[in-house]
């Protein structure tokens, strides 16, 4: 079974009843994933995984700390035969760092999970955060803003969020740049 046949139905399982939102959003990120295979190569079916597995730890089921990434990395590393990769990507996905120490838990989660390579941390969180919580693309800026005013400026994800908003806009630029690099180094026949 593939990465992704595997990802889907376990995602679909701890979010679609209980957080139908949730569920959309992360079904938009995995498409947004999809969209970028060109310069993922390899590791495409990899990102896709974990773009549909980046919320788990908001289901009921999987919830512990309270702290999403964290609680959804805890919950794959458990099951059998997961992908390692999948579990760090889903563990620091979106800036998790940053929001890690506001919460209180960077140790715990830094400890506990190695990063993945930049370039992949980078591609998850542009499907992130240019994904909307329906499940629609939008811009990094409008995605921040939603977020902002949905939690709140002085809430723990208001601070992270507006903390994390300058690397957020300049992975954005990255996989930018990437996909214009992949669409000139295509030769015409």
């Amino acid at each position: 079974m593939g990465l992704t046949e595997w990802a889907y139905p376990l995602s679909e399982s701890l979010l679609s009843e209980p957080l139908p939102r949730r569920w959309e959003h992360s079904l938009g990120v995995a498409k947004r994933a999809r969209s970028l295979a060109p310069i993922l190569g390899d590791d495409a079916e990899l990102l896709e995984a974990a773009a549909v597995l980046h919320d788990i730890g908001y289901s009921p089921d999987v919830a512990v700390t309270g702290f999403h990434p964290l609680d959804g990395a805890r919950f794959l590393r458990q099951q059998e035969g997961v992908d390692e990769r999948v579990v760090r990507l889903v563990a620091h996905h979106s800036c998790a760092l940053l929001e890690a120490e506001e919460r209180g838990l960077r140790q715990e989660l830094e400890s506990e999970f190695d990063l993945e390579r930049s370039d992949l941390v980078d591609t998850l969180l542009f499907c992130d955060m240019t994904t909307t919580p329906d499940g629609t693309e939008t811009t990094a800026a409008a995605r921040l803003d939603e977020i902002v005013n949905r939690y709140g400026p002085d809430t723990i994800v208001g601070r992270f969020i507006q903390r994390a908003a300058p690397e957020i806009h300049a992975a954005v630029r990255r996989v930018e740049g990437r996909l214009v690099e992949a669409r000139t180094d295509v030769q015409p026949m």
